[in-house]
């Protein structure tokens, strides 16, 4: 009984530093992500310069 107390008390207790380590790598990606993003249309509005013209 103690055993199951113990390992209860200690999931509880480092529920934030789990959730620390699962965190930071998605939001690692989610920023590597997001540049490669921004790079790919910045290369595309080089390549196509008269496509976001707007006709007047």
């Amino acid at each position: 009984m103690n055993k199951v107390l113990c390992i209860l008390a200690v999931t509880l207790l480092l529920q934030g530093c789990i959730t620390k380590v699962v965190t930071l790598p998605v939001k690692v990606a989610y920023k590597t992500t997001k540049g490669v993003v921004k790079g790919t249309t910045a290369v595309v509005g080089a390549v196509i310069p008269d496509g976001d013209d707007k006709k007047d």
